[in-house]
């Protein structure tokens, strides 16, 4: 049940906070997807290492 309300909450936050400031969301999900694309690059990098 507190799971359900959570998530339920957590999706109406999201929704606001993208309608009420788009570009600060917009920073934050390219903020994020950098992240996601160095940690990518560091585990390639850490695979690489190991073949060669």
């Amino acid at each position: 049940m507190v799971k359900k309300i959570l998530t339920w909450g957590g999706l109406a936050f999201l929704v606001f906070f993208i309608a009420m400031r788009p570009d600060d969301a917009t920073d934050i999900v390219v903020s994020l997807a950098s992240s996601m694309g160095d940690v990518a690059n560091g585990f390639a990098s850490f695979f690489t290492g190991l073949v060669t």
